[in-house]
């Protein structure tokens, strides 16, 4: 053991110890007849603090310890002036997350990790390039606990809520996205073919375990899986167009519309494509906070293109085209049928097999 491990493993157990039985490590081996089985917190601890040092610093290391302890932690807990007693859980509760979103970071590695260990912004978890592994298993970085809320969303809608940071986890990745300057306020893309980084296959391994677990856990319905640049549309692109949406549908994660659904649908809006009202009410059913005005202003734009960005990223320029409409509508049905009810000319086919 180096001498930074064992001076990270006193501080955290000094701390864990005496917050649970009064006493120093040291005074409970010293201890005549002491039962090590009833200090198992303090070696949980130590256990999970040689596990994670190798991944991270002593502050990371030791704050995923704490948390683990804290979710396994004992029946009785003291804190500063008085004990709290876990023995009578309610079952009346769910989580607070209803949403997953995903951000790319737009920096290499030691950026993305500078910025989001700052002061201004952070995300929950940030899935390295090149990715990392542990025993052959990918590792992510865990920056901010599940049960806080960490800074990723910014000014952000989806539905009838705002604020998004407040619902939400988001998963940082360290994709450096397109190979010139473009922020989302900006509706036209740069001059020139735009290229956009890749999302390789090992870090796809790492994600996709990861967001499965997370919606698993917290019971996130598959339109809540959401890219920055959903609930953000006037202000971001990310994930971006090469983020893999129907990959990460096919292994569970998020909502696809169903293919012989969208053919259906663009045959119809070939013949009548939907008015600028029926557009926007639609991508309003969806979760886009779009005013319903009849007019195509740029907000309508901006929001059409995240909407392309997620579900049809070949061609994302935010104007109105049939298989674009399709596309909508088809998730619509597959996931909202009953926002169809607005749309009353257009009748929802029969449920599908296999698509």
């Amino acid at each position: 053991m180096t001498d930074r491990m064992a001076k990270c493993m006193t501080r955290w157990l000094t701390k864990w110890t005496r917050k649970w039985t009064g006493k120093s490590a040291t005074a409970i081996v010293a201890a005549p007849g002491h039962h090590r089985g009833r200090h198992r917190p303090a070696l949980l601890v130590a256990t999970l603090l040689v596990s994670l040092l190798g991944l991270g610093g002593c502050d990371l290391a030791g704050g995923l310890a704490t948390e683990a302890l804290i979710q396994r932690g004992p029946a009785l807990e003291p804190r500063d002036g008085y004990v709290v007693d876990h023995r009578h859980p309610a079952r009346g509760h769910n989580s607070r997350v209803h949403f997953l979103i995903l951000h790319y970071t737009d920096e290499n590695q030691a950026d993305s990790l500078r910025a989001l260990t700052g002061p201004r912004v952070s995300s929950h978890y940030l899935v390295p390039l090149p990715t990392r592994r542990l025993q052959n298993t990918p590792v992510v970085f865990q920056l901010v606990p599940e049960s806080r809320r960490a800074w990723h969303a910014g000014a952000s809608r989806w539905g009838n809520r705002v604020g998004l940071n407040d619902t939400s986890i988001g998963i940082e990745i360290v994709n450096q996205g397109p190979d010139r300057p473009w922020v989302g306020s900006e509706l036209d893309a740069p001059e020139g073919q735009v290229r956009w980084a890749s999302y390789p296959d090992d870090q796809l391994n790492a994600l996709i375990p990861l967001a499965r677990d997370i919606i698993e856990r917290h019971r996130i319905t598959p339109e809540h899986v959401l890219a920055h640049s959903d609930v953000a549309p006037l202000r971001k692109l990310d994930p971006g167009p090469a983020f893999p949406w129907r990959k990460l549908h096919e292994a569970g994660i998020g909502a696809w519309p169903e293919a012989p659904h969208v053919a259906h649908y663009r045959t119809r809006f070939e013949r009548e494509p939907p008015t600028v009202t029926e557009w926007q009410r639609a991508l309003a059913a969806w979760g886009y906070g779009i005013e319903v005005s009849g007019v195509w202003d740029d907000a309508s734009r901006a929001t059409l293109r995240a909407f392309q960005l997620h579900f049809r990223p070949a061609n994302f320029d935010g104007q109105p085209d049939a298989d674009s409409a399709a596309r909508l509508w088809a998730l619509l049905e597959r996931y909202r049928p009953e926002a169809l009810g607005v749309f009353e000319s257009l009748e929802p086919l029969e449920p599908v097999e296999g698509s």
